[in-house]
């Protein structure tokens, strides 16, 4: 046994728990726990410029590697009601992540004391546990226990306040014989896999829909084995893109309003049988449920009991964790294969592929200004397999989901359900310190940029290098798209004449001089035929000076991208006039 601050022991279990980097800020009612974190060692720390940021930074250092959990701290007050937006964003995805905030002193709490505020119950409803620790004793439990709820069942987010007060008694532990606590994670049996799989077996056109909960698994090489097993095609969803690779013959395109492929919804709405493991049945994917669920049995496997009915009530549900169900999956279909009990799925794997050739979206536009599709044509050709891909929400995403390519599991990095503005920049930076090799490239649209824009200052100072590919329209465009239903256009443009920088003719703010001011380097580009030098330029300078490199593309105003809100009737904008009507009449002085 060793006598040390709680804090000390705080941080010795942090390191038994494999964690090496933190991300955050100091202040005055967590500086005991920094002391802590200086004295042991150990645990490295990126200084982010803003406390939300650092908890996406954590996300994103979470979502790169299986096993990683991302840890954040700031101080008492405000520093975690910033982190909220992070906490909710990776319980709605399934994403373990640390948050420690410092607190007033625990015979202050109920005296309104400075910066203190009661954040166990604030963060509550979006953490799977929050506790202000009390007792010094008790905090590496505390942490402990955390580790296990964040690993167990379905992964999710904890908070730990520490009372500055708590943090510095002095306590007895012994880091030397700590263990982990094992998670808990649900297994399927295998009469319950033998039943899926032979409802699978009966139906004529069945599909299999691949959700996060695999990624998180890192089972997404058997869910692959499963598919040439059996033969079945794949969907992925948003959060499950890359368990197959996009050019795999099973894989059959994504389904959804937005983040879809007209040939993976075609191909749904072709299916008599859709088995979905580790996913949600989101909204975004299901549309509307009767055109999602008439004329199909579904089974649905899953790691939490209250997911399995809450969308809709399915033919057949299993609570288990994917790696687990699918590690049986994979057993018994080798064994009925070798029994030629399986059905040839050649024929509807193959009506599947002829889909994923015919029914595709033109991305090949010569237009200046710029098109955005063409801006993800030159990025398939200029970014290979193994590029991991950052992305939150706006047109940018949606468009890049439609339009770019994903091969490995955990190279889609995106806040699927909470999809908080500014949330890419930070995770790109969590996801460079997770990952030190892998070329990583962010997409964002304006709007996400300018949020969260002084987190690059973070990729400068510590040398975290990647690609931003920063499409610009000066417009909120997913909201102006969405306003065409109000028939309205309000309060949604960004032009402005920049007094500063007439150059950029109206679009307002000057991206490249604040890209700059941060430390980064920047690339403006308003021709298509200059966007793949841009992005070869772009390696270079990064490879140079080891700081993020935005890339620029200035774009037409409006774009409608194709989007509905039922899977049979998405509005494919074909009429390619209509989306000019708002441009600038000259771009004269961009060129």
């Amino acid at each position: 046994m060793a006598r040390m601050t709680a804090a000390e022991a705080a941080v010795h279990v942090l390191r038994k728990e494999g964690i090496d980097v933190a991300f955050g800020l100091p202040g005055a009612a967590i500086n005991p726990f920094y002391a802590a974190m200086r004295k042991v060692g150990g645990v490295d720390h990126v200084l982010a410029r803003h406390v939300e940021g650092a908890s996406h930074m954590a996300e994103g250092y979470t979502r790169t590697q299986p096993g990683n959990i991302g840890v954040c701290i700031g101080t008492s007050g405000p520093a975690g009601t910033d982190m909220i937006t992070g906490l909710y964003s990776a319980s709605a995805d399934s994403i373990p992540i640390l948050c420690i905030t410092g607190q007033a002193p625990a015979s202050k709490l109920h005296k309104e004391d400075f910066q203190a505020v009661d954040i166990q119950a604030i963060a509550g409803p979006v953490t799977k546990w929050a506790i202000t620790v009390l007792e010094p004793a008790q905090v590496p439990r505390a942490f402990q226990q955390a580790f296990q709820i964040m690993r167990s069942s379905r992964p999710g987010p904890v908070l730990i306040d520490l009372p500055i007060d708590v943090q510095m008694t002095e306590i007895e532990f012994d880091p030397d014989t700590y263990e982990p606590l094992p998670a808990y994670k649900p297994t399927a049996s295998r009469a319950q896999i033998e039943k899926a799989l032979g409802m699978l077996n009966d139906a004529d056109k069945p599909l299999l829909v691949a959700g996060g909960g695999i990624i998180n698994a890192d089972a997404s090489e058997l869910l692959t084995e499963f598919a040439e097993l059996t033969g079945v095609p794949v969907i992925p969803t948003l959060m499950g893109w890359g368990t197959i690779p996009d050019d795999h013959e099973l894989m059959a395109g994504m389904v959804g309003l937005q983040t879809s492929h007209r040939y993976g919804n075609a191909t749904l709405l072709e299916s008599d049988f859709v088995m979905g493991i580790g996913n949600r049945w989101a909204n975004r994917h299901t549309g509307t449920l009767d055109t999602y669920t008439e004329g199909r049995k579904f089974v649905h496997v899953d790691i939490e009991p209250t997911q399995i009915g809450r969308i809709f009530g399915p033919d057949y549900g299993i609570v288990s964790d994917a790696k687990a169900a699918l590690e049986l999956f994979v057993e018994v279909a080798r064994e009925w294969k070798a029994e030629d009990r399986l059905k040839d799925r050649s024929a509807w794997a193959e009506a599947c592929q002829e889909r994923k050739r015919t029914l595709l979206r033109k991305t090949h536009f010569d237009n200046v200004p710029v098109k955005p599709q063409r801006v993800y044509e030159e990025m398939n050709k200029a970014f290979g397999k193994n590029t991991r891909y950052v992305s939150t929400i706006g047109l940018s995403q949606i468009a890049g989901a439609q339009f770019l390519h994903v091969y490995k599991p955990r190279h889609w990095i995106n806040c699927g359900q909470a999809g908080p503005l500014g949330w890419t920049i930070p995770a790109a930076l969590g996801v460079r310190r997770a990952d030190p090799d892998t070329e990583i490239v962010a997409l964002s649209g304006d709007y996400d940029f300018q949020f969260m824009v002084e987190e690059l200052a973070v990729g400068a100072q510590f040398n975290l290098p990647y690609i931003h590919v920063l499409v610009n329209n000066s417009y909120l465009g997913l909201i102006r798209q969405a306003q065409r239903g109000f028939d309205m256009d309000y309060q949604v443009q960004l032009s402005f004449e920049n007094i500063n920088c007439p150059e950029i003719n109206g679009y307002g703010v000057d991206h490249v001089s604040v890209v700059e001011g941060l430390g980064c380097k920047a690339i403006r580009v308003t021709e298509p035929d200059r966007i793949g030098p841009a992005f070869e330029q772009a390696r270079e300078l990064m490879k140079q000076h080891r700081v993020p490199v935005v890339v620029e593309v200035i774009l037409e105003r409006v774009t409608n991208i194709s989007m509905g809100t039922d899977l049979a009737g998405i509005n494919e904008f074909e009429d390619l006039a209509e989306n000019l009507a708002d441009a600038p009449s000259s771009i004269a002085a961009l060129r």
